[in-house]
């Protein structure tokens, strides 16, 4: 798989909230960060925080709108929408930034507004 494909499957494994998919395109040693958050590392950190959010959704989309990649460096722009229950609905204008090696994500950066989720998480 070319980096980019291994970061469209990433996508597509979140949309269908398949968090073992997800953990499988990724490295043992991935660093994934939601910037205005934090850093996760490894499988156990990132299963840990995308479990429960991923799983507690009743849907996920994620839609790319641009797509870049060189080498190992694939960057995209997207909208991520997610329905959560009590009909909360979360849509966030995201840049992501993915490293790629040996066909696994060892680098994933979100980029996204924290204020935004918040606002929209609270209602």
């Amino acid at each position: 798989m070319k980096p980019g494909e291994t970061v469209t499957a990433l996508i597509r494994a979140n949309e269908a909230r398949d968090v073992d998919a997800v953990i499988a395109l990724l490295t043992d040693d991935v660093a994934y960060e939601n910037v205005p958050i934090g850093v996760l590392t490894g499988h156990e950190e990132v299963r840990a925080m995308l479990g429960p959010f991923l799983g507690g959704a009743e849907r996920v989309e994620w839609e790319v709108l641009e797509q870049v990649e060189q080498g190992e460096v694939v960057m995209n722009e997207r909208v991520d929408r997610f329905w959560l229950p009590g009909n909360i609905t979360i849509e966030l204008r995201v840049a992501g930034l993915f490293k790629v090696r040996d066909g696994q994500v060892a680098l994933w950066r979100d980029y996204f507004d924290l204020a935004v989720f918040t606002e929209q998480m609270n209602g």
